[in-house]
């Protein structure tokens, strides 16, 4: 049985690079299954937020979170790997047998059921994208980091990708970046911005309302 998932708690983190503080000294509880997603102006920190909370650079404080799944703005699909393997990438990285008959159906979840066998040289960038998902959730953790998963792809495709991750990854804990207001406020339960501090608005806030707070 897969346990339920925990809520990611910031204590007093902070991020520094050399004198400059990019992160100032945080303390917040991200609930557990839930959809947060953090806005902000560039340069905020918000990507670097998420990569101190996925262990993937040095910080001050602690983290208390389960074992995150990270999917980022670009595939990075590896090119002579197919579909499928790309998908069960993380278990050949920790020398694990593939489950292939899981990677076809998280594929066929994702609309991609008779492109397995195809290299990314021969798939779209929704496509593509669409493999990374597959490959995040291959890995079935509770918790999911996501940069701007979405940002690469046009409109349309953008909005099936939303779709498609809010149903696949119901009941995960799901800590999202991104720049645009608009899918914030369709994934969101919980909302935020970044910029000294993290502030959290309603979800149903008004479009009007979120640009004013980001300061447009």
């Amino acid at each position: 049985m897969t346990a339920l998932p925990c809520p990611i708690t910031l204590h007093n983190l902070s991020v520094r690079y050399d004198t400059d503080t990019i992160i100032a000294p945080l303390t917040h509880t991200f609930a557990a299954a839930r959809w947060h997603v953090i806005l902000g102006k560039s340069g905020v920190g918000k990507s670097t937020l998420l990569r101190a909370i996925a262990g993937l650079i040095p910080y001050e404080g602690t983290i208390t979170r389960d074992p995150p799944g990270l999917m980022a703005q670009h595939d990075d699909l590896l090119p002579w790997r197919s579909a499928r393997d790309n998908v069960t990438l993380g278990a050949s990285l920790r020398g694990e047998k593939a489950d292939n008959s899981r990677a076809a159906q998280l594929l066929a979840d994702v609309g991609l059921a008779e492109h397995a066998h195809k290299y990314p040289q021969h798939l779209s960038g929704g496509q593509r994208q669409r493999v990374a998902l597959a490959r995040t959730l291959y890995e079935n953790r509770n918790l999911l980091l996501m940069d701007e998963p979405f940002s690469a792809v046009d409109a349309v495709t953008r909005y099936q990708l939303q779709n498609l991750a809010a149903r696949l990854l119901r009941g995960k804990t799901v800590l999202m970046i991104t720049h645009d207001p608009a899918e914030a406020l369709r994934l969101a339960d919980h909302l935020y911005i970044l910029d000294h501090g993290l502030r959290e608005l309603p979800a149903n806030s008004d479009p009007a309302q979120l640009l004013e707070a980001l300061g447009a």
